[in-house]
C-alpha cells in the first residue's frame, strides 16, 4: 500500500513539473513577443505622429506609455527567476503566471489603441478620394434642390402655413449646408497640402457631416409629402369611425360628461376644413382623435356605472357610522385594560383610525364613493378585529377568582393573589412601566 501512495505522489509530482515548465516556456515566449510588439508599434506610432500629428496619436501613445511601466515588472519578475536566489516551485509559478498575464493585457491595449491608430491613419490616406466623394455628393445634391423648390409651392396649395412650417425653409438650408460642405472640403484640401493633418481631418469630417445633414433635409420635404397623404387617409378613417361613435353615444346612458364628450367630438368634426382648402392633416388628426378617445372612455365609464349603479352617499355613511362605533368600543376596551392588551390588537385599532381618515374626502364624488364604501367596510373590518383581539388577550390574562394569574400570562405577574385580584388587574396591567409594579406590592 504504502508502494502505491508512493507512486501516485510520484505521477502528482511529476505531472506538476511538466504543467510548470509549460509554463515557464509560455512566460519566456510572451515576453519575447510582447517586448516585440511595443518596439514595432512604437515604430508605427512614430509614423502615423508625422503622418496625423500629435493629437490623433494621444490614446495609442498613452497606451504605450501604459504598457511599457507594466512590462517592465513583467521583466523584474522574469529577472527574480534567473538570480543566484534559489526559488520554490510555487515562487516560480506564482511569477511566470503573472508574467502571462501582464503580456496578455500589454496585447490587449495595444490591439485596442492601434486599430483606432489605423482607422485615423486610413481616413488620412483616403482623404482625397473622401474629399472628391463629397464634392461630388454636394454637387448631385444641389441639382435637386429646385425640384425640393418645386414640391413645396405645390404643397403650399394644399396644406396650411402652419402644417408647411416644417419643410417650407428646408430648401434654403439644404443649399446653405452644400456651400458650407463644398467650402470646408476646399479648407480641408489646403490644410492637407500644408502638412497640417490635424485641422484637415477635422475639416474633412466637417464637411461629410454637412452633406449628410443636407441630404437629410432634401429628402425630409419628400417624407413630409408621403406622410401628409398618410395623415388624410387616416383622417377620413378616424372622421368616419368618430360618426359612427356619436351615434353609438346616444344610446349609452346620457351622463353629463357623456354629453359634454360628444359635443367636443361634433365641434371636432365641424371644424375641419373643407375640400380644396389648405389644411394641416397631422394637427386635425391629433385633435379629432383626442375627442374621439375622450368620448370612447366617457361612453364606457356611463355604462359601467348603469351596470354597476354608484353607492348612495346615504349607503356609505350608514357603514361609516357602524365602523366608527366599532372603532369606539375598540379603543375603549383598549383603553381600560392597557395591561392586558397585545401589539396585535393595537395594531388593527391604529390601521383602522388610519384608513378611517381618508373616507369622508372620498365620499363626495361619484367616481370614488365605491372606493369611500369599501374602505368604510375595511376600517370596520380592521375594528371588529381588534376588539376581538383585545378581548382575547383580556380573556388569557385575566386572573382567576382567588389566586395567582392564570391563562397565557400565569406567572408574568409574579403570582400576586389575595381577593382583590380582580379589581387590581386593570390598575395594574396599566402602570407595568419601569419599577411601579415591585414598588407598589411593596
Amino acid at each position: 500500500m504504502a508502494g502505491f501512495w508512493g507512486r501516485r505522489r510520484r505521477e502528482a509530482d511529476e505531472q506538476q513539473a511538466a504543467e510548470d515548465a509549460s509554463l515557464a516556456r509560455r512566460a519566456q515566449a510572451a515576453l519575447v513577443a510582447t517586448d516585440e510588439r511595443i518596439r514595432s508599434t512604437s515604430d508605427e506610432v512614430a509614423f502615423a505622429v508625422a503622418e496625423l500629428g500629435e493629437g490623433p496619436t494621444v490614446d495609442v501613445r498613452a497606451g504605450l506609455e501604459a504598457v511599457r511601466k507594466h512590462m517592465a515588472e513583467a521583466f523584474q519578475l522574469h529577472q527574480l527567476n534567473h538570480d543566484d536566489i534559489p526559488d520554490t516551485p510555487e515562487e516560480l509559478r506564482t511569477r511566470n503566471a503573472r508574467i502571462v498575464q501582464l503580456c496578455e493585457w500589454a496585447e490587449d491595449v495595444l490591439d485596442e489603441r492601434t486599430e483606432k491608430l489605423k482607422a485615423a491613419i486610413d481616413k488620412v490616406r483616403q482623404a482625397p478620394q473622401i474629399l472628391d466623394g463629397v464634392v461630388r455628393e454636394a454637387e448631385e445634391l444641389r441639382a435637386r434642390i429646385p425640384a425640393t423648390r418645386s414640391t413645396v409651392e405645390r404643397l403650399s396649395s394644399r396644406y396650411s402655413a402652419g402644417a408647411l412650417q416644417r419643410i417650407a425653409s428646408n430648401p434654403d438650408e439644404a443649399e446653405q449646408l452644400l456651400e458650407f460642405a463644398v467650402h470646408t472640403a476646399d479648407v480641408s484640401r489646403r490644410r492637407r497640402e500644408a502638412r497640417r493633418t490635424e485641422e484637415a481631418l477635422v475639416a474633412l469630417e466637417t464637411a461629410t457631416e454637412a452633406v449628410r445633414r443636407a441630404r437629410t433635409i432634401i429628402e425630409g420635404v419628400e417624407d413630409f409629402e408621403i406622410e401628409a397623404m398618410r395623415a388624410q387617409s387616416t383622417l377620413a378613417d378616424v372622421v368616419a369611425d368618430s360618426r359612427g361613435d356619436l351615434v353609438d353615444a346616444r344610446t349609452a346612458p346620457q351622463r353629463p360628461e357623456v354629453t359634454a364628450a360628444m359635443a367636443a367630438l361634433e365641434q371636432a368634426l365641424a371644424a375641419l376644413p373643407g375640400p380644396g382648402t389648405p389644411s394641416d392633416p397631422f394637427e386635425e388628426l391629433g385633435k379629432l382623435r383626442e375627442a374621439n378617445a375622450a368620448l370612447e372612455a366617457a361612453v364606457s365609464k356611463a355604462r359601467e356605472r348603469a351596470a354597476r349603479p354608484v353607492p348612495s352617499v346615504e349607503h356609505v355613511r350608514h357603514e361609516l357610522d357602524s365602523a366608527d362605533r366599532t372603532i369606539g368600543v375598540a379603543n375603549s376596551l383598549i383603553s381600560g385594560h392597557r395591561g392586558y392588551i397585545g401589539a396585535d390588537a393595537r395594531t388593527r385599532l391604529a390601521e383602522a383610525q388610519r384608513l378611517r381618515l381618508d373616507v369622508d374626502r372620498l365620499i363626495p364624488s361619484e367616481d370614488t364613493r365605491e372606493e369611500a364604501l369599501n374602505l368604510a367596510r375595511r376600517v370596520g373590518q380592521l375594528a371588529q378585529e381588534a376588539l376581538q383581539l383585545a378581548q382575547r388577550d383580556i380573556d388569557q390574562d385575566r386572573p382567576d377568582e382567588w389566586g395567582g394569574w392564570g391563562g397565557r400570562g400565569g406567572g408574568r405577574r409574579g403570582g400576586y393573589g389575595g381577593g382583590g385580584g380582580d379589581l387590581l388587574g386593570p390598575v395594574v396591567g396599566g402602570l407595568l412601566l419601569g419599577g411601579l409594579i415591585g414598588d407598589i406590592f411593596d
